[in-house]
């Protein structure tokens, strides 16, 4: 969560900083703050709010070129001025900004910091103090910045000033994301994402974990903990500054549902050979023709495109799939089998739950493929293997475009294992993913018949029911998180033949129930499904795919094939949740309490 940036160069820091931030606000949005140092020392402006309020409290007249700032996502303390970042240590001589979750905090507050006064209730607080205690005893602040990093347990991503050197920005991380970019003309940058700071270059290194790095304007040098100078390459990031940019659309979470359809055929393009075959790694291919048992690993939205996967990776390609809960797998791992293959479905590439899982699995020695958005992630360099989604930056907390391009991967993935097996397919996943590419853009110009959907059934309730059978199971899951996420109407996704085992209990008159009718199999099963809730006083909206569809179904997807069927079941679910937020007057692309990269446990 929460969202680092740093400058040391020529130009003046405040808007280089406020514009970065603006970028990193879908990492957190409840407090912010930058610090920047000149001749007069450190000058610090903390809100409890988001970037457009920093902007109005920075002073105008304070000019400086360098400094930090953060974005947050409250972990440790409410959100609130003293809990914002940066801190600063008791002389305010070191001034810092942290992401993650410091678990010994307590501990070196109860064995360092026992003389000082803390400010706030953060954990980050206690970093920036532990900072000057060393200084105080070891004379040295690189030192004392080194030590203290090593006494850290838990996740963290770091950038420290100090008030008596104008030339330095400390910064280290461990399983937080921290990135340092390279300037050509006398100045260089710290970021969590390469996003916030492509205005000013495309050039970035790599950090790694326990590295501590300083920040110089004429240079960077990257060190082990013990000091041993570390050299690395820079690479450069593939992002297009108006990628990022909302241009006509009022928010990005309406942008990125519309730029699906260009998303599925820009997959297409990467997937294919010049023989219109699908092209994948040859390592990749050999690790799913070995595996017994593959076990997904992800979390939300990827947890549910994980679930449509099993299903195709199954179905194809016989190979037996587990999808797990990254958070709950690290705690209670399964009995595996005796070849896995583990793989890790993330959008940013920094979930912490799954590369907690992912660190477990590498030492019992098992290969793992990750499938990311950012091929440069932690997951994607510390997997054996990377399928990256091509779906270009995803700003709104709620995701859309890259979970479809998640499963469209995971059915390329899944027919190549397929033809590698030598089964015979009457499925050509290129072919039917251009269809329903087209698809997705038919759906997205109805945008009409959503508002309409989401006014009439959702404008006033509480609450609301998603039901499916099969594959559209998995989809009503998503479309009941995509609609609690940003509308804030408690919703969930049900099996149509298990309301009855206890939660149709809670259809009262008029409750929504949403059902989807996109497989042939259980067509008939899902629509007596529906009766039932109807029979207890329930207000039925049936979304049915064009081919299954009966005379009163609320509105009809375009057909596809019936394994492709999610990618088009929820277009209609996104937007209808999108003109539910709309029409409640919330905040789309940040709903409250939540944040877009999830890097904290």
């Amino acid at each position: 969560m929460c969202g680092i940036v740093g400058y040391i160069g020529t130009e003046d820091t405040k808007e280089i900083l406020l514009r970065g931030l603006e970028k990193l606000e879908y990492r957190g949005y409840d407090s912010a703050g930058i610090s920047v140092l000149n001749e007069d020392g450190v000058h610090l402006f903390k809100v409890k709010g988001r970037i457009a309020a920093l902007r109005d409290a920075v002073d105008e007249k304070v000019s400086s070129t360098m400094g930090i700032g953060h974005t947050r996502w409250a972990t440790h303390g409410a959100p609130s001025v003293d809990n914002a970042h940066p801190h600063q240590s008791a002389s305010g001589r070191f001034t810092l900004v942290h992401n993650g979750v410091i678990e010994n905090y307590t501990q070196l507050r109860d064995e360092y910091l026992k003389d000082v006064e803390l400010k706030s209730e953060t954990d980050t607080e206690v970093i920036v103090q532990l900072v000057e205690k060393l200084y105080e005893q070891q004379g040295d602040v690189t030192e004392a910045f080194r030590t203290t990093v090593s006494l850290l347990h838990g996740s963290y991503a770091i950038a420290l000033i100090d008030e008596q050197n104008a030339e330095k920005i400390y910064v280290a991380k461990n399983k937080s994301p921290l990135l340092v970019g390279l300037g050509d003309n006398g100045f260089n940058v710290v970021s969590s994402d390469a996003m916030a700071m492509i205005q000013v270059t495309d050039r970035f290194v790599e950090l790694m974990d326990q590295e501590v790095v300083i920040v110089q304007r004429d240079g960077v040098q990257i060190q082990k903990l013990d000091g041993t100078v570390v050299e690395r390459d820079s690479y450069v990031a593939e992002l297009d500054a108006s990628d990022i940019e909302k241009g006509t659309y009022p928010h990005f979470m309406l942008k990125e549902i519309d730029e699906q359809p260009f998303v599925i055929r820009k997959i297409v393009q990467e997937y294919k050979n010049e023989h219109d075959n699908i092209k994948l790694d040859a390592d990749i291919r050999k690790a799913m023709q070995k595996t017994d048992r593959v076990y997904i690993i992800a979390a939300g939205t990827s947890y549910h495109a994980g679930l449509v996967g099993k299903q195709l990776i199954e179905k194809l390609a016989k190979v037996p799939v587990e999808v797990h809960v990254a958070s709950e797998f690290s705690y209670n791992m399964p009995l595996l089998s005796e070849k896995p293959l583990f793989i890790f479905i993330s959008q940013s590439g920094e979930t912490a739950d799954s590369r907690s899982v992912l660190v477990q699995i590498k030492e019992m020695g098992h290969p793992a493929l990750t499938i990311t958005n950012v091929p440069g992630s932690t997951l994607s360099r510390e997997a054996d293997y990377t399928l990256h989604l091509h779906a270009g930056p995803e700003i709104a907390v709620a995701s859309t475009k890259a979970y479809t391009a998640q499963i469209a991967v995971l059915a390329i993935l899944a027919v190549d294992t397929a033809k590698a097996k030598g089964f015979d397919l009457d499925f050509d996943p290129l072919q039917e993913l251009a269809i329903v590419a087209s698809s997705m853009e038919s759906l997205c110009d109805q945008k009409e018949e959503m508002e309409d959907i989401a006014r009439n059934y959702l404008a006033t309730t509480r609450n609301c029911f998603y039901l499916g059978r099969g594959v559209d199971y998995f989809v009503a899951q998503e479309g009941a998180l995509k609609l609690k996420e940003i509308s804030y109407i408690q919703a969930e996704g049900f099996a149509g033949g298990e309301l009855k085992h206890g939660t149709i209990a809670l259809i009262e008159e008029n409750t929504p129930v949403i059902a989807l009718a996109t497989q042939e199999s259980v067509n008939y099963s899902i629509r007596a499904n529906v009766q039932e809730v109807v029979a207890r006083g329930a207000n039925a909206c049936i979304i049915s795919m064009e081919g299954l569809d009966q005379e009163n179904d609320t509105f009809v997807v375009p057909k596809v094939h019936e394994l492709l069927s999610p990618l088009v079941s929820v277009i209609p679910l996104q937007l209808i949740a999108y003109y539910a937020a709309l029409h409640r007057e919330c905040d789309v692309d940040k709903p409250r309490n939540l944040a877009k990269s999830v890097t904290v446990e």
